[in-house]
């Protein structure tokens, strides 16, 4: 299996929240030793000046601020351990789709169009697959475009209760059918008309579907699921027809990261 990456949104997201963390660490280290600059110089002009008494108390104060030194960096955030487990989840499905699948399948990663992004677009003989991938540690119901997660402790007592929702407010469901669909659209302005199959992955090791009515999109629970959804097949597409639709496909992603570039400028500019 051919991978492509146009693009590594999460990553980049880990990148900056790990660079942000480090930033204050070091702002922290900084203000330390000026703090400990200061004691020692105010230390040291009690002596010259033999001021015992404060010198003694400086001096007490010095010794304490040495053992009060950061010993280690911050630990990793919670956004920044979820980034980690959620990209980890994205890695794990590319591997073992790609141990799976030859050569006449290409899994793009990281597509972005004017919806949103796609973690992951299939494309090969048995059709166009877009698959997105959830990592939470939770049970899962779904009621249509309603997706609920219930988090429990070891004795199996409920510990959360929350809405699985992006940044956006939308659902697994919603985010990918949204994607898909313009990418669907855009491909048929193209002249391929092919279907997109929608795949949410739920890839934590924890994850468990209970629920399910009125879905709107496949649910897979292991990349074995994934696997049975592309053996069984969309539209059949023969190398020509993979290759244009993989041109489509990048230069889509080009265009949508141009204009992104461009509005990001206009908003630092104002």
């Amino acid at each position: 299996m051919l991978t492509i990456e146009l693009s590594d949104h999460p990553g980049d997201l880990l990148s900056a929240a790990t660079k942000r963390r480090e930033a204050a660490d070091k702002q922290v280290s900084k203000q330390y030793d000026r703090q400990l600059a200061d004691a020692r110089k105010l230390r040291d002009i009690a002596r010259s000046q033999r001021k015992w008494l404060t010198w003694l108390r400086l001096a007490y104060r010095v010794r304490q601020h040495k053992q009060a030194r950061p010993r280690t960096l911050s630990v990793p955030t919670d956004n920044e351990e979820i980034l980690k487990a959620g990209i980890a989840g994205e890695q794990r499905v590319a591997s073992e789709l790609g141990a799976q699948l030859d050569d006449a399948w290409t899994l793009v990663h990281g597509y972005r169009n004017g919806r949103g992004e796609i973690d992951h677009v299939l494309l090969g003989p048995k059709g166009l697959f877009a698959i997105e991938v959830k990592n939470n540690n939770a049970t899962v119901s779904i009621r249509g475009d309603v997706w609920e997660a219930d988090k429990y402790d070891r004795y199996g007592n409920l510990r959360e209760h929350y809405a699985i929702v992006d940044r956006g407010g939308r659902s697994p469901s919603v985010q990918l059918n949204q994607s898909a669909d313009a990418l669907e659209s855009f491909l048929q302005t193209r002249g391929q008309h092919v279907g997109v199959q929608r795949v949410v992955a739920l890839t934590h090791a924890r994850s468990r579907l209970a629920s399910q009515e009125n879905l709107t999109v496949h649910v897979a629970v292991s990349t074995d699921q994934i696997l049975g959804l592309v053996r069984a097949g969309g539209d059949s597409l023969d190398p020509n027809r993979c290759n244009a639709i993989l041109n489509i496909i990048e230069h889509d992603h080009a265009f949508h990261e141009k204009r992104r570039a461009r509005r990001t400028r206009r908003l630092r500019h104002g």
